[in-house]
């Protein structure tokens, strides 16, 4: 082998391992963009995705499609008024739990409406809010969930608080409010 073939043999090698190293970074700056952007979203996207990959292509989705919402802050007034709505639904929970229980999800959904997120389906709904609202998304989960056994008749007084304070988490998070979203849920009784 000529010196010149071998020096093109040594380039080639060391282009390839350049572009090896380059794709294995770019993965990995990916990997940590979409961590840090969706927290705990992301470990339950692997969890339920077949591969990595495949969750990330799903984060990534959720993303693009996130970018075509026309998604707007809310006005002072607009905030102090669901606010307002917020504090008469929860003093509304110690006469009728199940009421209230099923106006903090309306209520959630109605401002979410509000911020421009579309709120059909559940599943949509919780992609959508993936992507800016991922620390407080688990919460959101956790009272559909409760609301679902309210729905049935099923849910026990302390399920139902437990709801209302899984969708204040959520309401604090869309108003922008970072108290948490005001005074402690009242037991019922």
């Amino acid at each position: 082998m000529s010196s010149t073939a071998a020096l093109f043999a040594v380039i080639v090698l060391v282009l390839i391992v350049i572009a090896v190293v380059a794709t294995a970074v770019g993965r990995h700056r990916r990997t940590a963009a979409l961590q840090q952007r969706f927290g705990p979203e992301y470990d339950r996207a692997v969890g339920e995705q077949p591969n990595r990959r495949a969750a990330e292509r799903d984060l990534q989705q959720r993303e693009r499609r996130h970018a075509d919402l026309q998604l707007k802050e809310l006005d002072p007034q607009q905030r102090q008024r669901y606010s307002e709505q917020w504090e008469r639904m929860q003093a509304h929970f110690v006469e009728e739990p199940e009421a209230a229980t099923r106006e903090a999800d309306e209520l959630v959904t109605k401002v979410m409406h509000e911020r421009g997120y579309p709120t059909g389906d559940f599943d949509e709904q919780v992609q959508d809010l993936s992507v800016d609202h991922a620390e407080t998304l688990g919460h959101y989960r956790d009272a559909h969930e409760i609301n679902k056994v309210n729905e049935r008749g099923q849910a026990s007084t302390e399920q139902l608080r437990q709801a209302l304070m899984h969708y204040r988490s959520l309401f604090a998070d869309l108003l922008g409010d970072s108290s948490g979203g005001g005074r402690p849920i009242p037991r019922h009784g």
